[in-house]
Parts: structure tokens; sequence; C-alpha cells
């Protein structure tokens, strides 16, 4: 993250001290860059850069209203699964006419939402999806705009719980039924044929995969259009990967020229839709050391963030590099790092060496992608708050919660 940075051994976000926010706004605290926000948008912009294209910033990755408003300021788009995203991009100042709707399990309550509000595409995955789609829009009185996602059985070379282009996973329709559905939705009433997607993993660090997949759908595209379907828009789903441990994230180059070589001057647009890349290193999670406890045969540093706060180790294994917010002349401790939720896979990092003292603050690093989003109330525990910094401006974005509000909408058995 080239914006997170030391001055007199202490950590700086741009230029807003880590120390200062935690003691302003407390802790566990999630806290954004903006302008590593934009570094990471233009570099997409760059990439396609002589293609007609749009970026469509996958919601799911993180959610928070203003990050949503920021990238549509930037002229984003936006990937969502879910009526409840949809609602957070227009209510965020999104623009409805470039959302692409994804996800296995549209309920005819979203396709309502979604046509009503004039959504720019269905990623359509299923061929029961495709008759529902057609049934919701002839009830409005509409064509719903269609592309399939399509499944390649490519190995992403990811984590498995994050592969979803592989014949195994849940997602899309084998691209060997594709033609066929692709002629029963240009026969259908109330459906219009605009593209295709693939969407083959997340977190990729090799683009040799993403190459293979979009010669396979190209083949695809050419076939269609031998059979008289012409497809709008190639949509080639999610960006590249970020470094967390020891990825090399892939040459920006290289992808550029990837997709060059592919669709210059083939199709009308180019859909990328990108979300741990845009957000991933822009975001720290800021938490509080409450005891060192040390052990016959190992030490843990239990701090105020918990599982409920980052789930991505406890639910993926998932390494995130862990650093005091101050330097300390204290020896350092070979620890697991830990929270306080009552579950023994309750932990933000394994087996570190840190030089840690109680009541000292570190900083939980490449948090800004599926932290907030993916966060609970176990154990009752009320949210984080979220701040973003804009060189020395500070924007809290998210109150943290209490726990009034969390019991705010149950009630007593009378």
């Amino acid at each position: 993250m080239n914006h997170l940075h030391r001055k007199d051994g202490r950590l700086f976000l741009e230029e807003a001290s880590l120390e200062d926010l935690a003691r302003r706004y407390g802790t566990p605290l999630y806290v954004y860059s903006l302008a590593a926000l934009n570094d990471a948008y233009q570099a997409y912009e760059r990439a396609l850069a002589g293609l007609p294209h749009l970026i469509c910033y996958a919601v799911k990755a993180n959610s928070s209203l203003a990050i949503l408003q920021h990238f549509a300021r930037l002229g984003a788009g936006f990937d969502i699964v879910s009526g409840g995203e949809l609602a957070r991009v227009l209510a965020a100042g999104g623009s409805a006419d470039k959302v692409v709707f994804s996800g296995v399990g549209k309920t005819a309550a979203e396709m309502r939402m979604a046509l009503e509000a004039g959504i720019r595409c269905f990623n359509v995955e299923s061929e029961s999806e495709l008759e529902r789609l057609n049934r919701v829009a002839g009830e409005l009185g509409k064509r719903a705009p269609v592309s399939f996602r399509v499944n390649p059985d490519v190995d992403p070379k990811t984590h498995p719980y994050i592969s979803t282009g592989l014949k195994q996973n849940k997602f899309g329709v084998p691209i060997g039924r594709a033609h066929g559905l692709y002629r029963r939705a240009a026969e259908m009433p109330h459906v219009e044929v605009h593209g295709v997607d693939c969407h083959i993993g997340s977190q990729l660090t090799d683009l040799s995969p993403v190459a293979d997949a979009l010669d396979r759908v190209l083949a695809l595209v050419d076939s269609l259009a031998s059979a008289g379907i012409r497809l709008r828009h190639v949509d080639i789903g999610g960006g590249v990967g970020i470094r967390y441990q020891d990825e090399t994230p892939p040459d920006m180059a290289l992808y550029r020229e990837i997709l060059r070589s592919r669709f210059k001057g083939r199709m009308e647009e180019v859909i990328v839709e990108p979300g741990r890349s845009l957000v991933g290193e822009a975001g720290v999670l800021l938490t509080r050391v409450e005891y060192i406890k040390r052990g016959e045969g190992k030490n843990f540093v239990i701090v105020d963030a918990a599982m409920n706060d980052l789930m991505r180790p406890a639910l993926y294994d998932a390494f995130h590099e862990i650093v005091p917010v101050v330097e300390s002349e204290t020896a350092s401790l070979e620890c697991d790092v830990v929270g306080p939720v009552c579950e023994t896979g309750d932990f933000i990092g394994l087996g570190r060496r840190l030089a840690v003292v109680e009541g000292g603050l570190l900083a939980v690093l490449a948090a800004g992608a599926y932290g907030m989003s993916m966060s609970s109330n176990y154990n009752s525990r009320p949210r984080a708050a979220e701040v973003v910094v804009n060189k020395n401006e500070i924007f809290l974005i998210r109150e943290r919660e209490t726990v009034e509000e969390l019991m705010a909408g149950e009630r007593l058995v009378s």
C-alpha cells in the first residue's frame, strides 16, 4: 500500500496518523485511503484505454455507501449480487444503467426491482433463471437485457472457496450448453440478448487462466455470430489479485495486452468487474491489544478485533500482514493474534513475530476488501466504525454500532 508509511516510527495513511484516528474513533476501526482507491481505479482505466469499456465495481467487496459514492463519481458502474446491493448503489448516487446483476439465486422480487430501476444487464446463471426472468419481465411489460454467465471450466489457480470457473462450481452455465441457451433466449418475447459474461475466480495472480478463458468465450461469440446472434459486450468478470503476503500481483501492462489483443475492434463494449483489487489494499483494520497471554506451548496476543470484524482468516485461512502502529523497542514475541470471540477459529493471524505491549495498537493490512462487508454481530458485538482519509482530511463514513441498535428490531414474547 503506497499510501501507508511511517513518520518517526508511527504509521500514517496518507497524511493521517493512525494512532490519532484510533484515539478519536476507537477500535476496531476500518480506515481507507481515497488516494489508494483512485490509483487502483485508474490502473484499470489505463489497462482498458483504447477499448470501449465499463468498469463495474463488485459491490460485495465493500458495500459502504461512501465507497460506492466515490466510485460512482469516478464514472464506475457496479456489479451486484442482490437487491440490497442495488438499493445501496442507488442510494450512493450510482446509475442503474451502469449496473450488471450477477448471482445464482435472483428472486422474482429482485428481478422486478432491477427491471423497474432500468439496470444495464442481468448475468443469467441457469436456464430456470432465464425462464423466470422472461416471465417477470412480461408481467411488467418490459424486455430484460441479458447475458449468460458461462463456465469455461478453467482452473484459476486460486483458493478453492473463491474459484468460480470450474465445472464443479455452482456458478454459470457450462460453455458447451451456452449456444442452445442463447438460441432459446433469442426466441423469448421478454428477453433481449446483450452479451456474455465469464468470471473464473478471485485473487488471480497468474494471467494465463484469464487468457485461456477469454479465448474460449470468444470462440463462443464467433459461433453465435455465425448463427445470427451478435453480442454487444463481453463481460470478463473480476479483476486481478493483490498482495497479502508474498504474492506478486499481475503486470497490468500484460493484462492490457491480453485484452487489447483479443478485443480491439471486435466488441461494442468490454466490461470488467474488479472488487478486491480496487479496495483491498486501500484499507487497514486498527485493533488494540487487550492482553498478552504467555503459555507453555504458545503465546497469544488478544486484541479487540475478532472474526466478526474480519472473517477472512477464519473462513479462508487467509493471511493479512499485521504490524504495530507505533514501533517499539520491546522484544518481539512469537504469537497468535486472536480475538475475544468464543471460538478457537477466532484469529487474525497465526505464528507471527511482533513487538507488542498491552494497550498498543496493531494495523491489519490489505483489509479493505471482504472485511466490513462480511462482518457480523456474532457474540452480540457491534460492528466497527469506518473512516476515509483524503490527504489530511478525515471523514467518518460509518458510526460504530451500539448494543441498543442491535436489539432495536427484536421483541420479547408477551
